[in-house]
């Protein structure tokens, strides 16, 4: 064990504790390659039999994430606990908590995450800037509403990586409204798509990771690319980072934030939804940042000193999702040609099967010139594809 300081508190290094992971997928996945360097010891639980975590974990055990017998008995000898997805049994982290085990992020956290109906009202009442919003009940209880159309109406409950959400544009549309408990938020006519990744750790420190800007798929719904930092001024800058700053304290979250946001066309930042944990719009920090967000959230969640976020390069990344009309065995096809290319650093999630727009991976890619790093995220996207044999 080593004892050191840093900003007047004391840190105690223990890397004999074992780490629960919630979630085997590929961030999962990325938070253990991570948890390598400190030597940590690392157990996973994952319906999947085959999941991203399965090979390389300590332990890895194939189970419900949401039945709350099989979270406890998968806990019982983990020290902390922590998620890579939402969806888990809240009671049985909230018993872990009780019997004094390490669980962040905290269930109280995911209580008010997990349901997108109570995450919208937490921002009305914190002062968090987000869309204007009604929660409705049904299928019936959206037709009262065709004149705060256009909206985006998502499920409560249930809801990822765009399923589970769709846009009612018109009255034609109320057809296809969900008949669940769901949130109906106005439309935003923003310009760009935000996000910022904000560290928490136990002691109270905070860093956040640049603001970077996201451009989503039509199709599926979830991020295609994204570039860091985001082509934005230094004010919006500053308004995005404080905003995820804010949202943080808010929660009292202990780990990582990623903060998904709206820059409007007048110039105002808008909370759209936030993950208490690795996320998406932070995957180029393994190779762009001093310190990665799965480096930092294990910092956070130790308790430990956060790292230095700086971007040492201007960066983009790509998901690499498996191609409409392609199932099964995954070919990488154009790896040779993209791997030729001078900043372009594959991660590959270790799926062997494919399905359209399945994550399959991403790829990062570094550049110092902007123009040059938006040519290689084309070529990228032209020539790499996730196919069949």
């Amino acid at each position: 064990m080593l004892i050191f300081a840093q900003k007047n508190f004391f840190v105690q290094f223990d890397n004999s504790k074992k780490l629960g992971i919630l979630g085997g997928g590929q961030l999962g996945r990325m938070i253990i390659q991570a948890a390598i360097d400190f030597d940590f010891t690392i157990k996973s639980l994952d319906p999947d039999p085959d999941a991203p975590c399965k090979h390389i974990a300590h332990e890895f055990v194939n189970g419900s994430l949401k039945d709350f017998d099989t979270v406890m008995a998968f806990g019982q000898d983990c020290d902390i606990i922590t998620i890579e997805i939402e969806n888990v049994s809240i009671e049985a982290l909230e018993t872990f908590e009780k019997q004094g085990k390490l669980v962040y992020p905290q269930p109280s956290v995911l209580r008010l995450i997990q349901d997108k109906r109570i995450q919208k009202q937490f921002y009305k009442d914190n002062n968090l800037p987000t869309a204007d919003f009604i929660l409705t009940e049904n299928q019936a209880d959206v037709k009262n509403y065709v004149d705060f159309l256009p909206a985006v109406h998502k499920l409560g409950t249930g809801g990822y990586d765009g399923k589970g959400v769709q846009v009612l544009r018109s009255e034609a549309d109320l057809a296809k409204a969900f008949d669940q408990p769901s949130v109906l938020e106005k439309m935003v006519d923003f310009e760009k798509e935000l996000a910022v990744i904000v560290a928490r750790n136990a002691s109270g420190e905070i860093k956040t990771f640049p603001v970077v800007e996201m451009v989503f798929h039509p199709e599926a719904n979830l991020v295609e690319y994204l570039f860091a930092p985001a082509e934005i001024s230094a004010e919006i800058e500053a308004q995005a980072e404080q905003v995820a700053i804010k949202t943080a304290e808010a929660f009292g979250v202990v780990g990582l934030l990623a903060v998904e946001m709206f820059l409007t066309k007048d110039s105002q930042i808008l909370i759209n939804e936030v993950a208490p944990r690795p996320h998406n719009s932070g995957h180029q920090s393994i190779r762009a940042n001093d310190v990665s967000q799965y480096e930092q959230h294990l910092r956070a969640i130790f308790d430990l000193p956060l790292g230095s976020t700086k971007a040492h390069s201007k960066a983009a990344m790509v998901n690499l999702l498996g191609e409409d009309g392609h199932s099964g065995e995954a070919v990488y096809e154009g790896m040779n040609e993209v791997l030729g290319v001078e900043g372009v650093h594959p991660f590959l999630y270790g799926k062997k099967i494919t399905k359209p727009f399945r994550k399959m991976g991403h790829i990062t890619i570094i550049d110092q010139n902007f123009d040059k790093l938006k040519e290689k995220v084309i070529f990228v996207k032209e020539k790499l594809k996730v196919v069949t044999k």
